[in-house]
């Protein structure tokens, strides 16, 4: 299955922002992509430094943010998965992140509200962002079994595993990874590591430019980079092979050695 990653700076004008995810799909449509990921937070750019209020920018789910992208889904017969601002009516001043999968009929499949903020490397996320309360879960396609986890997320192998043991066949990650010293390891370094020890493929899609470290890349189940990016602009493909996974699990079966009764503090 052909897939697509847009790596884009994002603008912090949402037209722009929504033009470029537009153009996006159907690029990734006429070149033959099945689905389409786009980064975390792809809504807008919000700096750090930045007195915007983040409840302002937010859309609920039936806005014209996930309204149009839907459409456009829809037109150009492809699957999509993005990030955006997701308004909360109880709170005037933060906002969900939240992770769309959309279909190729422009339905919404799942919106995905990030369980666990970044608030680490003297940054905190939960000042502007609402911390997900959402379950994890599978979602059944005709792209195959589907799990989501956003950016910081990577950091919690209990995450890809749980969506692993769920039947996910395929992770996928958007994210907005913040550049810094040692940054750029860590994400390369802990994608590889959720593909090979879960052995399924991980998708990580990220912003670049701003205050992003860019390096989009694509793993399979032996945790093996397929494609990548640097901290250019554009979409790259990458085929996903479910074959190559079954196979991969056929040689290396660990899901199936694991000693539940033995991992006594990981629900503590």
């Amino acid at each position: 299955m052909k897939i697509a990653l847009g790596q884009f700076t994002t603008d912090t004008d949402k037209a722009v922002n929504l033009a470029k995810a537009e153009a996006a799909i159907q690029e990734a449509s006429q070149n033959g992509a099945k689905l389409l990921v786009l980064p975390e937070t792809f809504m807008a750019f919000i700096s750090p430094a930045s007195t915007t209020c983040y409840a302002d920018i937010a859309e609920p789910l039936e806005g014209p943010f996930v309204t149009r992208l839907c459409a456009a889904a829809r037109a150009a017969g492809i699957y999509l998965v993005v990030g955006m601002f997701e308004r909360n009516p109880k709170d005037d001043i933060r906002a969900w992140n939240t992770t769309l999968l959309i279909d190729n009929q422009g339905k919404l499949l799942h919106a995905y509200r990030k369980t666990h903020l970044y608030d680490a490397f003297s940054y905190q996320e939960s000042r502007n962002i609402i911390q997900g309360d959402n379950a994890l879960k599978v979602v059944e396609t005709e792209i195959g079994r589907i799990g989501l986890m956003v950016c910081y997320e990577l950091r919690f192998p209990e995450i890809a595993r749980e969506l692993a043991l769920q039947g996910a066949d395929l992770l996928i990650v958007p994210t907005a990874w913040v550049h810094g010293p040692l940054k750029e390891q860590h994400f390369q370094a802990l994608v590889s590591a959720r593909a090979l020890e879960n052995t399924l493929p991980v998708v990580a899609c990220d912003q670049t430019g701003n205050i992003y470290s860019g390096r989009s890349l694509v793993c399979d189940a032996m945790g093996v980079t397929r494609n990548s990016m640097g901290v250019e602009q554009g979409l790259i493909y990458s085929e996903i092979d479910y074959k190559h996974t079954r196979t991969t699990r056929e040689a290396l079966p660990c899901l199936g050695h694991r000693r539940a009764e033995l991992y006594t503090h990981l629900n503590k």
